[in-house]
């Protein structure tokens, strides 16, 4: 792979793109009704076409409240979510699935699924952060949160994550979506009679955003939520360079060089611009991602892909609804990376920045401190008022257009 524009890939399920179109038609089209009233949830900035469904959230009823216990400083916010949140035990199923470059994947999905739920239910396709997988709190919440609902869920963990194997010299990047192409159609086929939605976590909602974009008018999922996306690889690294933030950056390093070094045999003699040296003791993402990630994707400088790796460059290209969901005082992803504007040229796209929450902590709301994140009622809520309006084929958002396209109240 180059580091030029994939192609968008062609799906082989026409019944499934449509019904995608269908829902997306939904979400964009307009309406004369009267405008609802906003949310009363003031102390969020709201962007894009937000329709009557946030007024109707019960997570919205009331402002966004963190806990004073933890919520008071960024990283505290986001160490103690990494390390003190609760963790829910559920019994998985994996299935490794040989992707078309010999690589492979672990799709975990919840043990008993395949007997327990209807052929049609909804599937819902998790993609963790960087280095992340189906053991992660954050993940382990949203399954759960799901599950109790209804849906069948699957984790997708890429390439040496959630204890996988990495079979070919080829990690995954935040620019390579041939995986995710995979997996969509993987579930697809095996679920032909079931709408499919996905959810993306950081370096997982960056992959996940630009695979909207990539497919565009021929996505095969039915809607899509975006947590802490950096959108700007750029920014994202300026800043994790920077004061506090090089703690986490040492700390991602080291766990993409324990994956590296289980598979360190597969790179052994490998010839071209690799600098497996600097690859196997980075000391920082920048540098594996210098010495391993940019070659073997192709790009001539780690400068080069992330700039073209960044997702906010894909959000004009998304066509089905997409739910974006943003932490101001987000250490990974800076607040100046988040492409506002053309989140609100998109009539398929919608933005919540909540005023704290750090990095993938959002430790608010009725979980908190060590429970689900705040994030989890409001996503859920919004991807199951998303498959109620599929299922009935009818219009559940066509009144949003004629809401004010932006709120940012403090």
């Amino acid at each position: 792979m180059t580091s030029s524009t994939l192609l968008p890939p062609r799906f082989s399920h026409s019944s499934l793109r449509s019904r995608s179109l269908s829902v997306a038609m939904a979400f964009s089209s307009s309406s004369s009704s009267p405008t609802p009233p906003p949310p009363p949830a003031t102390n969020l900035e709201i962007l894009g076409p937000r329709r009557s469904l946030l007024s109707s959230f019960s997570t919205l009823q009331k402002p966004y409240e963190p806990s004073p216990l933890v919520a008071w400083n960024r990283h505290v916010e986001t160490i103690f979510a990494a390390f003190f949140r609760s963790r829910p035990d559920v019994r998985l199923r994996r299935e490794c699935l040989r992707t078309k470059d010999d690589g492979s994947v672990s799709l975990d999905w919840v043990s008993g699924d395949e007997r327990s739920l209807p052929s049609d239910s909804p599937v819902l396709v998790l993609l963790p952060g960087l280095t992340g997988g189906s053991s992660d709190s954050y993940v382990r919440h949203m399954l759960v949160r799901a599950r109790s609902k209804g849906w069948r869920v699957v984790v997708f963990n890429s390439h040496g994550c959630g204890d996988g194997p990495v079979t070919t010299p080829q990690f995954y990047s935040a620019s390579y979506t041939e995986d995710l192409c995979q997996v969509i159609d993987h579930v697809a086929t095996r679920y032909p009679m079931s709408k499919i939605y996905a959810i993306g976590w950081s370096l997982g909602a960056n992959i996940l955003v630009r695979f909207l974009g990539q497919t565009s008018h021929n996505c095969p999922l039915s809607g899509a939520v975006s947590l802490c996306n950096p959108f700007d690889l750029v920014s994202a690294d300026e800043d994790f360079r920077k004061g506090f933030n090089n703690i986490y950056d040492k700390a991602l390093a080291r766990a993409l060089r324990k994956i590296f070094r289980r598979h360190s045999l597969l790179f052994e003699g490998i010839e071209g611009d690799y600098n497996i040296s600097l690859a196997a003791n980075a000391r920082t993402i920048r540098e594996f991602d210098d010495g391993l990630t940019r070659v073997s994707f192709g790009f001539k400088s780690v400068d080069d892909y992330y700039l073209n790796s960044s997702s906010k460059y894909s959000i004009e290209h998304v066509r089905v609804p997409l739910f974006c969901i943003q932490a101001e005082n987000d250490p990974f992803a800076p607040t100046r990376g988040i492409p506002r504007e053309e989140i609100m040229e998109n009539p398929h796209c919608l933005l919540i920045v909540t005023p704290q929450g750090g990095h993938l902590g959002w430790v608010a709301g009725d979980g908190a401190p060590f429970g689900s994140p705040w994030t989890d009622s409001v996503v859920m809520e919004f991807l199951e008022h998303l498959h109620e309006g599929n299922s009935e084929n009818s219009c559940p958002l066509s009144s949003i257009s004629s809401l004010p396209e932006s709120v940012h109240a403090r």
